[in-house]
C-alpha cells in the first residue's frame, strides 16, 4: 500500500489569522508529507507493505527495532486526524455535556486546559 498526502478540507488561507497560509502550506505540504514519504519508503518490501497506517502503528508499537517506522506512521496518522479537527471560523463554546463533564472531572475548563498542556508537553507527537 502506498500512502498519499490527503488534501486539506479547506483552502490554505482559510484558518487565518490563527494559522497563516505559509504556515499551513509548510506544515501540510512539507512536514506532513515528509512523514507520508518516509513511511512509504520504510514499508517497501516488508511485512508492513500491505497494511494500513493503524495496523502498522499497532504492529510496531513498543518494538525498538521498528521505532522509526512507528514514529513516522504515527505522525502521518496524527496529521490526518489533525487537519479535519480545524475549520474556518471554528471555535466557540463547548457543547454543554462536554463542558459539564470537564468541569466535573477537572474543576474547570481552564484547569483541564492546563492539565492537557502538561500531559502533551512530555508526549511524543503531541504537537506541544
Amino acid at each position: 500500500m502506498t500512502f498519499q498526502l490527503p488534501d486539506l478540507p479547506y483552502a490554505h488561507d482559510a484558518l487565518q489569522p490563527y494559522m497563516g497560509k505559509q504556515t499551513l502550506e509548510l506544515h501540510h505540504g512539507k512536514h506532513h508529507n515528509a512523514y507520508i514519504e518516509k513511511t512509504n519508503s520504510m514499508i517497501q518490501g516488508t511485512e508492513f507493505a500491505d497494511m494500513g497506517l493503524e495496523d502498522i502503528i499497532k504492529a510496531t508499537y513498543n518494538k525498538s527495532e521498528h521505532q522509526g517506522l512507528f514514529n513516522n506512521a504515527s505522525q502521518a496518522w496524527n496529521h490526518m486526524l489533525f487537519w479535519p479537527c480545524m475549520k474556518p471560523n471554528g471555535g466557540g463554546s463547548l457543547p454543554s455535556e462536554l463542558e459539564n463533564r470537564i468541569t466535573s472531572d477537572f474543576g474547570s475548563v481552564d484547569a483541564f486546559k492546563e492539565e492537557f498542556k502538561k500531559a502533551g508537553a512530555g508526549q511524543f507527537g503531541s504537537g506541544w
